[in-house]
């Protein structure tokens, strides 16, 4: 009883430990643990810190400030003013308070522009989170891809090892030539080997997919062997309006030039006068300990002061004026980046949609590949069990399944490829 409790154990602790990993799971984690999405949404966490009164200069400084010193003096004079010699400490503290009441708007044109650096921040983020995102999910049906031509290179080794045990057995029955022996080890060799070399392709998609989700890269993976390729629920016009609406690229660019059209009013303010309050609030206390007069000398003060500052440059080698045009230019150029975007992006919407639909076709054409590869090599079967078909083209049926089917995978991914490249350009990733 206790052997078979054991028995029943051993099989069933590899199947919970070979979870599939679904497409929703394999996002979760990566946006969780990607060590580049974790930069994104620090550095928007900086751009959203920036945004205040404080940083836009709005708010008045007050500083403080104390010290205290000790001297110490020998002297030899004649002069009956002399304190001889002494020590001297001093106690002294500061208290002042700066505040900028005008400075040609640029206090106001700076919080603008910390709040569009906050909105450029988070369409970054949202950027380089697509990126990942797509990233993952290119990995991760690489890894279905992979997966499912291992178990296509292994079919074919199973179908070629049968085939090399009835040569055996036909050889030894004297019933076999030896080359129909020898094509069969062949053809079960060179199955072998190709089996090989697709764990090991299996082993890289996982390694790649695995370090996108931030885990070590021999962290066991077992995904859902399936890649389900929908169709397009919308025409080319409104993929390509969707593009130019909500395109992460596209949405940095045009922030950029908001941006830019802000560094042009900050420009603008060094050619305004600069109005600024200033108050101080000054204490001291010194004592001087005189040997000559043996007594101390002790002087206190306080200072007070408030006043008003008027500035305005006149001359500064014309450093203003070319800041204000170069200001302008960059505007200028941040608009042309975001025509050229707009016209680079509308290109490709079209180029991937038509890639899409040929993909699609090529995709159906496949599948009518395979079912014919699969009726030939089930005839060529029966005809090689009754000796009407030679092994040369039994194993050319084989390799032509083997060829459809790998073809058929590919076409999949590739179908599914095109598919996640057009939702990413129009901006709208749709996990499945």
């Amino acid at each position: 009883m206790k052997k078979s409790v054991l028995i029943l154990l051993i099989s069933i602790l590899p199947i919970q430990a070979q979870t599939i990993m679904s497409v929703e799971e394999a996002i979760e984690i990566g946006l969780k643990n990607n060590f580049d999405i974790q930069i994104a949404r620090n550095n928007r966490q900086i751009a959203n810190n920036n945004i205040g009164k404080g940083t836009a200069e709005f708010l008045p400084t007050l500083d403080v400030t104390g010290n205290h010193q000790y001297a110490s003096s020998k002297q030899e004079t004649n002069s009956p003013f002399s304190f001889g010699d002494s020590d001297t400490r001093l106690t002294a503290g500061q208290v002042s308070l700066g505040w900028t009441i005008f400075d040609g708007f640029k206090m106001f044109t700076s919080n603008r522009k910390f709040k569009q650096l906050a909105k450029l921040g988070d369409y970054q983020a949202r950027n380089i989170i697509e990126n990942t995102s797509v990233a993952i999910l290119r990995a991760y049906f690489n890894v279905v891809q992979q997966e499912e031509l291992l178990d296509v290179a292994k079919n074919s080794m199973e179908i070629s090892r049968t085939r090399l045990e009835k040569e055996k057995v036909r050889q030894e029955l004297g019933s076999a030539s030896s080359t129909d022996f020898l094509n069969a080890q062949v053809s079960f060799n060179n199955d072998q080997s190709l089996v090989l070399n697709q764990e090991l392709l299996v082993l890289i998609a996982k390694k790649d997919l695995n370090i996108l989700l931030g885990r070590e890269p021999t962290t066991p993976i077992n995904v859902n062997k399936k890649i389900t390729v929908m169709s397009l629920t919308s025409d080319l016009d409104e993929l390509l309006a969707m593009a130019l609406e909500s395109n992460s690229s596209l949405l940095i660019a045009e922030q950029n030039h908001i941006v830019a059209k802000e560094d042009i009013k900050l420009r603008q303010s060094a050619f305004y006068p600069r109005l600024s309050l200033g108050a101080n609030y000054d204490y001291s206390d010194r004592t001087i300990k005189s040997d000559k007069f043996n007594t101390d000398v002790n002087t206190k003060s306080s200072d007070a002061a408030v006043g008003l500052t008027l500035s305005f440059n006149l001359f500064n080698g014309t450093r203003d004026k070319i800041d204000l045009q170069n200001a302008r230019i960059e505007e200028k150029n941040s608009l042309l980046t975001r025509q050229n975007l707009e016209n680079q992006i509308s290109g490709l919407v079209n180029e991937k949609y038509v890639t899409f639909e040929k993909r699609i076709e090529l995709m159906q054409l496949e599948e009518q590949n395979v079912l014919a590869a699969e009726q030939n090599l089930r005839l060529q079967q029966d005809r090689y069990q009754i000796g009407a078909s030679t092994s040369l083209e039994f194993r050319d049926a084989q390799v032509n399944l083997l060829r459809a089917q790998s073809t058929l995978i590919a076409a999949r991914y590739q179908a599914r490829i095109s598919r996640l490249e057009i939702e990413q350009l129009i901006g709208r990733l749709d996990i499945e």
